[in-house]
C-alpha cells in the first residue's frame, strides 16, 4: 500500500466516472494523516506472494547453485511443492525455503517483521541424480514444515523432463514422494514466457564480444518467436502466445553430442571443463577447410572463403596421428562449432520456413559461455545474410523448471490478469532489479552461502573484496598476454562461413559470463504511469549511458569520487558501535560494483544512469544505512521553516503576475540543495542554507533562464482570468488547472520555500495537489512520511496547507523517477489531473527531461554538474531549466 489514507475523488469525479481500469486515488489528505494506518502486504492462498521478491545470489563453491529468488512477505505454509527438471544431461531443481526478512516500510513509517522465503535454482549432473536426491534429503525439502520449523508432512514434486518418468520409482523408494508430471514443452515455453515478460533485460544478443539486450515492450515485439532449447537433444519450438505453442523440429545432434564426444576424446569429464577448454583451441587443426581443397585459396565460384569448414574432423583423415597427437582444445573447440554450427543452421531453416524473425536459445548447452554465443550468433547471422539475429536468456538453464513451479503457484499479482495474458511492459510494472553482494563475491563469482547477517557480511567484504578486486585485474591483464603472446588473429583460428565482408567468431580465450547477477524486487501493486504519453516506448533516462562508453566512464567515475563523502556521513549518522565498519565496507562493496561495471558492462544488464544512482541507495539499506541525510534534513527543514512565513507574507503581497515569477524563481533557487551534486556540498561548507538561497534568487531574477518557457506557462496560468483581477495585489486568480500532481525533490529549502509555496498557490486558486516524494530515502531527497509530518509543521502557520492538498508515495527510493512502475495509489491519483510538475535534476534532467505526457507538464531544475549542463544545454553549472510544455499529441 503506497499511502495511508483514503482521499475523495476529485471534485467532479466518481467512482462510476473513472475511465476503465482506473478508480478515485488512494493518497493522503492532510488533515487525516492522524489516521494513517501501516500499509500490508497482499496475501492470497492459491497464489505466492511476490511483495518485494528479489533474486539472491548464492552457490557453493561448486557452483552447483543458481541465484535464489527471495520472498520476503511469503509465509511458508502457502508453498507445498518443489519443482525439478530432470533431462538426460542434467536435473535442475527449484525449491522454496522459509527465512525470517525484515522489509522497511518506509512509506508508511513503519517497518514490518514478516515470514518470507527463497527460491532457489539448483542443478545436478543427470547421471549423478543419488546426489540430488541426497540434497533433497539433507534438506528436508521433501517434507513440509509448520510455524516452529518442524517437519509436518510431504511436500508435492512438480516433475518435468523425459527423466520425471525414468526416474520416479527412485524418488518414491528413497523419499516417499510421488513425483507428479508436467508436460516437458509446456512448462519450457511457459517458463520462457513468464521471464522474457518478468525481466526487462532477460533477452540478449552477443555478438564480436559485445553484449546487446533485447527487450520486448508489447506482445508484438515477443510473439511469434522460436524457442531453440538445447540440453543433451534439441528441441525448437514455435511460440505464438500464452499457452500457443507447437514443436516444430529438433535433434539428436544437442549438448549430450558435444559432452559424450568430447569426455572420449579429451578425457575431461565437466562440461564447464570441456566448454573453457575449447575456448583455448584452433579448430583448423582437426577440421577440413576449404582453403586445405583449394591450396589455401578462396573458393570464390560459389562464394566460399578458404578459412570455410568443408568437413569437421576432416583435416584427421589425411594425417597419420593417434589421438595423443592432437591438442585436446583443438578436439574441443572442433566439436562446439561442430554441434554449434548444425543447431543454428536448423534452428534458422525453422525461422525462416514458418516466417519468424525472432530466435531464442537457451538450455544448459549455452551455460552464459561467450565463445559458445559467439558461434551460434555468427551462424545465424550467417545463414540468414544479417536478417536475424540469436538471442540468449539469462536465465537460461532454467526455463522447464521454472515453468513447472509455475503450475501449482502461477506469480500473478492479487486482482491482476495472469502473466502471461498481459502485455510484457505491464507484468515489468511488478519487477525491478538490484544489485547486492548477496554472497561471497569475488573474482567474477560468488563462492559459499549467503551471509546470515550485515556482521557477516562485513567481515567478509574487510577481508576479501579488495583482493578478489586485484585477482580479477591480474588474471585479465595475464590472459590479455596470453592471447598477445599467442599471436591469436579472427582468420588464423580456421574461422568458419568467413566471406570477406564478414569477420568471424573469435577463437580468444573468453571467462565464462556472469549474467545472474541481479536481485529481482516484485512488488504487485505497481503500474506504468497513466499519463506518459507514449508508455510503450517510455525510457526514463536522457543520457544514453550504455550506448556510449565515455559517458558511462564519466558517470561511473563520479560516483567512485563521492564515495568518501557517502561513507564519512553514514558513519556520522548511525550512531551504533559497529556504524564504522559497516560504512567502509559499503564503500568497499560500492567500489566493487562501480570497478566491475566498468570493465564488464553487461554483467549488471543494461543499467542507465539512474540505475547507478539507485544502485548506491540499495547498497547503503545493504549495510542498514536506511537514512544517512536524516539529521541533515531535518536541520535544513528547521531553518527554512523560520523564514517561510515572512516568505508566504511577501509573495501575498505580490500582484498575480510578478508572484508568478517570483514563485518560479523560488522553486529555481531552492533547488540548489542537493547533497548529491559536489558542487553543492561545497556549498554547504561554505554558507548557511539561507544565504545559499538568497544569493540564488538574486541570480535568478535575471531572465531568460537556459531552458526557459515561463512564458507560456503564464499565458495558460492566466488565460481564465481577466486583465483588472491580474492588476490587484494580492488578487487570487482562478486556477487553470483542476488536478495538479507534483514530484518533488530536496528537504530543506527546496520544499519549504520552494514547492511548498508554489503548492500553496495552486491551492488558493482552487486546484487539488497532490505532492508525490520518495517511498524510500535517497541523499537528502524527502520521503513521504517526512513530507507529511512537515505539512502538518506547515499547516500550523498557514491553514491554506490544510485544503486538497494530498501526499502520494511515489514508489522510489533513488534520486531519479522511473515513470514504468508507479504505486496503484499514485497511478489512481492520475484521473483527473490536467499538470504534471516535475523538479529536481535527477527527476526533471537526468530522467525525464524527454518525456512527453497526456497532459500538460512543468519541469523545474537547477544543473549542478558542469558535465551535464554542457552536454544538454551548451550551458554552466547553476544553470535553470524552465520548461512548460501542453499535453503532447497523442
Amino acid at each position: 500500500m503506497e499511502s495511508d489514507g483514503m482521499v475523495p475523488p476529485m471534485k467532479g469525479t466518481s467512482a462510476a466516472s473513472c475511465p476503465p481500469g482506473s478508480s478515485p486515488f488512494s493518497g493522503v489528505q492532510l488533515q487525516d494523516s492522524a489516521a494513517d494506518a501501516p500499509g500490508s502486504p497482499s496475501k492470497r492462498s492459491a497464489a505466492l506472494d511476490l511483495t518485494d521478491a528479489v533474486i539472491s545470489l548464492q552457490t557453493d563453491p561448486k557452483r552447483r547453485d543458481a541465484p535464489s529468488i527471495v520472498l520476503p512477505h511469503q509465509n511458508a505454509e502457502f508453498i507445498s511443492h518443489i519443482a525439478i527438471d530432470i533431462g538426460g544431461s542434467l536435473i535442475k531443481l527449484v525449491y522454496f525455503s522459509p527465512e525470517d526478512t525484515q522489509a522497511e516500510g518506509w512509506e508508511n513509517g513503519k517497518t514490518r517483521n514478516q515470514a518470507g522465503g527463497k527460491i532457489h535454482f539448483v542443478k545436478f549432473e543427470t547421471q549423478r541424480i543419488d546426489d540430488c536426491i541426497d540434497f533433497i534429503e539433507a534438506k528436508g525439502l521433501h517434507r513440509t514444515h509448520n510455524g516452529k520449523g518442524e517437519p509436518d508432512g510431504r511436500v508435492r514434486i512438480v516433475a518435468t523432463g523425459g527423466g520425471a518418468f525414468k526416474y520416479a520409482d527412485k524418488f518414491e523408494e528413497r523419499l516417499g514422494v510421488l513425483l507428479e508430471k508436467e508436460d516437458e514443452m509446456d512448462c519450457l515455453v511457459s517458463g520462457s514466457n513468464f521471464l522474457l515478460k518478468a525481466i526487462r533485460h532477460e533477452a540478449f544478443m552477443y555478438e564480436n564480444s559485445q553484449t546487446i539486450f533485447a527487450p520486448s515492450n508489447t506482445d508484438q515485439d515477443l510473439y511469434p518467436y522460436l524457442l531453440v532449447n538445447i540440453g543433451s537433444g534439441v528441441s525448437m519450438l514455435k511460440v505464438d502466445g500464452d499457452g500457443q505453442y507447437e514443436r516444430v523440429s529438433g535433434s539428436s545432434l544437442g549438448g549430450g553430442t558435444f559432452w559424450g564426444l568430447c569426455r572420449l576424446l579429451t578425457k575431461c569429464r565437466s562440461f564447464d571443463e570441456m566448454l573453457e577448454l575449447s575456448s583455448r583451441g584452433d579448430n583448423s587443426k582437426v577440421d577440413m577447410l576449404v582453403g586445405d581443397i583449394y591450396g589455401d585459396r578462396d573458393y570464390s565460384a560459389i562464394g566460399l572463403s578458404a578459412s570455410t569448414i568443408a568437413s569437421s574432423f576432416g583435416k584427421v583423415v589425411a594425417e597419420n596421428k593417434d589421438l595423443e597427437d592432437y591438442d585436446p582444445a583443438d578436439i574441443a573447440v572442433a566439436l562446439t562449432r561442430m554441434v554449434s554450427y548444425n543447431i543454428s543452421h536448423l534452428a534458422y531453416l525453422n525461422a525462416k520456413a514458418y516466417g519468424i524473425q525472432r530466435v531464442f536459445f537457451g538450455g544448459f548447452y549455452i551455460r552464459g559461455h561467450p565463445y559458445t554465443m559467439e558461434t551460434i550468433s555468427y551462424a545465424i547471422r550467417f545463414w540468414s545474410k544479417g536478417s536475424m539475429s540469436a538471442k540468449f536468456l539469462r536465465h537460461e538453464g532454467f526455463l522447464g523448471a521454472v515453468g513447472a513451479f509455475l503450475k501449482v503457484h502461477p506469480m500473478t499479482p492479487p486482482n491482476q490478469a495472469s502473466t502471461g495474458s498481459r502485455e510484457p511492459r505491464k507484468v515489468r510494472a511488478n519487477f525491478v532489479e538490484r544489485f547486492s553482494m548477496g554472497a561471497p563475491y569475488s573474482g567474477g563469482e560468488i563462492h559459499g552461502p549467503a551471509f546470515s547477517d550485515v556482521a557477516e557480511k562485513v567481515d567478509w567484504v574487510e577481508r576479501f573484496v579488495r583482493l578478489g578486486t586485484q585477482a580479477t585485474e591480474a588474471a585479465r591483464s595475464e590472459r590479455d598476454r596470453a592471447q598477445a603472446g599467442m599471436g591469436l588473429s579472427r582468420d588464423s583460428s580456421g574461422s568458419d562461413f568467413l566471406a570477406p565482408e564478414s569477420p568471424s567468431p573469435s577463437s580468444s580465450p573468453m571467462p565464462r559470463m556472469n549474467l545472474h547477477l541481479g536481485v529481482l524486487h516484485y512488488t504487485p501493486s505497481r503500474e506504468p504511469f497513466p499519463l506518459l504519453a507514449d508508455a510503450v516506448h517510455y525510457t526514463p533516462d536522457t543520457l544514453d549511458i550504455w550506448g556510449d562508453r565515455a559517458e558511462m566512464d564519466y558517470w561511473l567515475g563520479v560516483l567512485l569520487d563521492q564515495v568518501g563523502t557517502v561513507v564519512e556521513k553514514a558513519a556520522a549518522c548511525d550512531g551504533q558501535p559497529d556504524g564504522r565498519r559497516r560504512a567502509a565496507a559499503f564503500g568497499r562493496a560500492l567500489e566493487a560494483h562501480l570497478v566491475k561495471m566498468r570493465s564488464e558492462p553487461g554483467a549488471y544488464g543494461q543499467l542507465g544512469l539512474s540505475d547507478l544512482l539507485e544502485m548506491r541507495e540499495d547498497c547503503l539499506r545493504e549495510f542498514r544505512f536506511t537514512d544517512v541525510y536524516r539529521l541533515d534534513k531535518a536541520r535544513e527543514n528547521a531553518a527554512a521553516l523560520e523564514v517561510l512565513p515572512d516568505l508566504l507574507t511577501e509573495l501575498d503581497g505580490m500582484a498575480p503576475a510578478p508572484r508568478l515569477t517570483a514563485l518560479i524563481e523560488g522553486c529555481l533557487a531552492a533547488n540548489i540543495f542537493d547533497w548529491g551534486a559536489k558542487a553543492c556540498v561545497d556549498l554547504y561548507h561554505n554558507g548557511t542554507i539561507l544565504e545559499i538561497y538568497r544569493e540564488a534568487r538574486t541570480k535568478l531574477s535575471r531572465r531568460p533562464w537556459r531552458v526557459d518557457t515561463f512564458d507560456a506557462l503564464a499565458a495558460n496560468w492566466f488565460g481564465a482570468s481577466s486583465s483588472d483581477t491580474l492588476g490587484e495585489s494580492s488578487a487570487v486568480p482562478r486556477s487553470p488547472f483542476r488536478r495538479v500532481i507534483m514530484f518533488v525533490d530536496n528537504a530543506g529549502a527546496d520544499i519549504v520555500l520552494g514547492m511548498i509555496p508554489f503548492a500553496r498557490e495552486l491551492l488558493r486558486m482552487g486546484a487539488e495537489v497532490v505532492m508525490c516524494a520518495n517511498s524510500q530515502p535517497a541523499i537528502n531527497d524527502i520521503t513521504a512520511p517526512e513530507l507529511r509530518a512537515l505539512l502538518n509543521q506547515v499547516a500550523a502557520v498557514c491553514p491554506v496547507i490544510k485544503a486538497r492538498l494530498y501526499v502520494c508515495g511515489n514508489g522510489q527510493g533513488s534520486p531519479c523517477l522511473d515513470l514504468r512502475r508507479v504505486p496503484e495509489a499514485l497511478a489512481d491519483a492520475t484521473v483527473g489531473t490536467d499538470l504534471v510538475v516535475v523538479e529536481g535534476m535527477g527527476r526533471a534532467i537526468h530522467t525525464n527531461y524527454r518525456s512527453k505526457f497526456k497532459c500538460a507538464s512543468l519541469k523545474l531544475a537547477m544543473i549542478k554538474n558542469q558535465h551535464l549542463a554542457e552536454r544538454l544545454f551548451g550551458g554552466n553549472v547553476y544553470d535553470c531549466v524552465c520548461l512548460y510544455e501542453p499535453p503532447a499529441n497523442t
